[in-house]
């Protein structure tokens, strides 16, 4: 029996001790508290404000206020790269999704946010077939382009499934810190780990304005960088960040210090992104 009451009191503790450290990221909606604004609420959850405001149909002009429910959306790295980019180079091309689009009428309450999800769509995508700017806000009654219900069910049922391989890259590119060893990470987002020394700075490799800095769900510190070509160059999980919003950087700059990952080895994951879709970062331009 006593060995029984020892186990309880130990679940009960788990228990309690799962409520009171649950992260805050888990979080789907958040009640707007006195003084606060959409920039401190994008810190705590760790998200940008452009996220935040899409996800709650918010312009810029909107001001938030206390006892406001908001929507907290999840991290979706890609949705902050194309939101993060500016409105004339957001979204410049329509998706391939719109040859199998149909028309869905908005209802209260609805978001691109939560239009993409019922869709089975990327934000971007969502984006890309309406002609939409990033920070673009719906109204009841209007009407969108979304996935067709017959392009949704071809799109999960071609997910293939299969062992992982490690697929190294080219060190002799010009890459954020010097002769790294490149191995590509495969996921949600595609991109590319890289080697460093400690602390060792990390470089921008083409020029641009920072559009974000600070920490991002699942990637640590952050750096948006975007191009003239509208290009989002990503340097994340960085030591430290020695650049803010809205400065321009050219090739060879330092945009912050080599983090570590989980293992305590110095890494940097290095990713670029053209209008929300991840592309393979040894083909980005460099200069």
């Amino acid at each position: 029996m006593n060995v029984t009451r020892k186990k309880s009191l130990f679940l009960k503790i788990c228990v309690l001790l799962a409520v009171l450290c649950a992260p805050i990221f888990a979080d789907s909606s958040y009640t707007v508290k006195k003084s606060e604004t959409l920039y401190s609420i994008s810190r705590r959850y760790e998200l940008t404000v452009a996220e935040l405001r899409t996800a709650n149909n918010l312009s810029e002009d909107d001001v938030i206020k206390a006892g406001q429910k908001l929507i907290i959306p999840t991290a979706n790295i890609s949705n902050a790269a194309a939101l993060s980019a500016t409105q004339a180079e957001s979204v410049q091309t329509a998706s391939s999704t719109a040859k199998n689009a149909e028309c869905y009428t908005v209802q209260k309450g609805d978001t691109l946010y939560s239009i993409a999800r019922r869709h089975d769509m990327q934000l971007y995508d969502l984006l890309a077939i309406n002609n939409l700017s990033a920070d673009s806000v719906i109204k009841v009654g209007q009407v969108v382009k979304v996935n067709a219900k017959s392009a949704v069910r071809s799109q999960q049922s071609s997910v293939a499934t299969g062992a992982q391989t490690t697929v190294t890259g080219d060190s002799s590119l010009l890459w954020p810190v010097e002769n790294p060893h490149v191995v590509y990470i495969k996921g949600k987002v595609s991109g590319v780990e890289l080697s460093a020394q400690n602390d060792e700075p990390v470089k921008s490799i083409r020029a641009g304005t920072v559009m974000y800095t600070g920490m991002y769900r699942g990637y640590g510190n952050i750096v948006f960088v975007e191009s003239k070509t509208g290009l989002i160059y990503a340097y994340s999980w960085l030591g430290s960040v020695s650049v803010k919003k809205g400065d321009y950087v050219v090739c060879g700059d330092t945009v912050g210090t080599a983090g570590k990952n989980a293992s305590g080895n110095p890494r940097l994951t290095f990713m670029v992104f053209q209008n929300g879709m991840p592309i393979d970062p040894a083909k980005a331009p460099r200069g």
